[in-house]
């Protein structure tokens, strides 16, 4: 290297952890270490265990993360491998939230940007390849199966390393803080079923069925006829050689279909499991008009979905839509029980489990990041780091309590007959 070119260097080093300073202060993180592109290492506060190593790849890395200092350019760093994280990138989050929110003036708005812009421009090149591009407006039935499929339709064994055998890809339900995935999947499905009150014979109709691991264990379980619709051809041809496997082609079947397509069936039951915060706010009155008219009278709807707190900003918004599910929207729960009493359900119970959901995303993040290698064999890079930052935000996020997730119970009351529902929740927990 020349002379100016080691100068360049040495003053991209000393520009880098001056910057660090800065960015750091307020917060002190001594389980957090940056490594520099040369071997330099910065830690805030005095050296201990280091949880998690943020690796800056080049002399930009820092003007490529924070100019512009968003949310979706950040990620996209990442993505791109501008920088890395090694270790726990949950230990990380407080970090960059501090950095993002920290209350700036206008003068230390321009100073710092004048800083990181006497970095050199290294950024690796963003090819947007693996972004979402979707047509048309938002909810309609053929983007919304285009914004399904592209978070479904990837290879099996993608999601099959990280989930549980059972392709359970929704809050589990923990009674020990120990259990394990399969344990805590397995006492959600049950959990589901007790409170739909499932009896042999009757009809259950699954919005959203995934891989179809409801309908099995409510046909094995229960003796019931059950019928679950998707968006995602690789979920459906999924879900029908299970349930080939188990012997239930009498019991279940799974059809491509929207709701919106659901004709008035009779059914007994109906259950939803992770599909109400990605229809949007302005279709949630469908969403729930099309469960009541598939039901009969005196029937229940169970919905179970993410929510958010009402004053609550959705952190990673821009950069989940554009890289991992687009057009989600949960949305409070208020919102959603008015829509369910718009069309004439009476809500019997509301349970939040978001407290079941930091175990889950623990275990989907840490299995995750256990078979990274398997991962990239199935997944581009880009692809791979995505959904870590996805799990790791969803994992924060329930972490603090900003998301929820709700399981909510709606009667279609049979008039002007009584409810014909227990008096207690006694049979739930029995």
């Amino acid at each position: 290297m020349s002379a100016p070119a080691i100068k360049v260097a040495d003053g991209a080093v000393q520009t880098t952890l001056s910057l660090l300073e800065e960015l750091f202060r307020g917060i002190t993180v001594p389980e957090i270490a940056v490594r520099l592109w040369d071997g330099t290492v910065f830690r805030s506060g005095s050296p201990g265990f280091t949880r998690c190593t943020l690796v800056l790849q080049h002399p930009g890395s820092l003007r490529a993360m924070f100019l512009p200092p968003t949310e979706l350019n950040l990620a996209e760093a990442y993505l791109y491998d501008d920088y890395d994280i090694e270790g726990e990138i949950t230990a990380l989050t407080p970090l960059l939230k501090h950095i993002l929110e920290k209350p700036k003036g206008k003068l230390d708005s321009l100073r710092l940007g004048a800083r990181l812009l006497s970095l050199p421009n290294t950024a690796r090149p963003r090819s947007g390849a693996t972004a979402a591009n979707l047509h048309g407006s938002p909810h309609t039935k053929e983007r919304d199966r285009a914004a399904t499929n592209f978070h479904y339709e990837r290879p099996m064994e993608f999601f099959a390393l990280w989930l549980d055998p059972g392709m359970a890809y929704s809050c589990g339900y923990v009674i020990e803080p120990d259990d394990d995935l399969e344990t805590a999947q397995q006492q959600k499905l049950e959990y589901l079923c007790r409170k739909l009150r499932l009896k042999a014979g009757e009809r259950l109709l699954d919005i959203g069925c995934g891989w179809g691991g409801l309908l099995i264990y409510a046909a094995q379980h229960y003796g019931v006829r059950a019928d679950g619709i998707t968006l995602s051809p690789k979920q459906a041809e999924w879900a029908r050689e299970c349930i080939r496997k188990a012997g239930l082609e009498e019991s279940c079947d799974v059809m491509i279909r929207d709701y919106r397509e659901i004709a008035p069936e009779g059914y007994d039951k109906v259950v939803s499991v992770s599909v109400a915060e990605h229809i949007g706010e302005p279709l949630m009155k469908t969403y729930f008009q099309a469960a009541w008219e598939a039901l009969r009278p005196g029937g229940v709807f169970l919905n179970h979905g993410i929510g958010i707190h009402s004053t609550a900003p959705i952190v990673g918004r821009e950069f989940i839509h554009r890289y991992v599910f687009p057009d989600g929207e949960p949305l409070p729960i208020a919102t959603t029980l008015q829509a369910a009493e718009s069309v004439g359900f009476q809500v019997r119970d509301v349970e939040n489990l978001g407290d079941h959901y930091v175990y889950t995303l623990r275990h989907w993040l840490r299995r995750y990041e256990e078979r990274a290698q398997e991962a990239k064999q199935v997944v581009d890079e880009i692809t791979y780091r995505s959904w870590r930052i996805y799990l790791a935000i969803a994992l924060s996020e329930f972490e603090v309590g900003t998301g929820q997730l709700y399981q909510t119970l709606l009667l279609k009351r049979p008039e002007p007959r009584r409810s014909g529902m227990p008096l207690t929740r006694l049979d739930w927990y029995s």
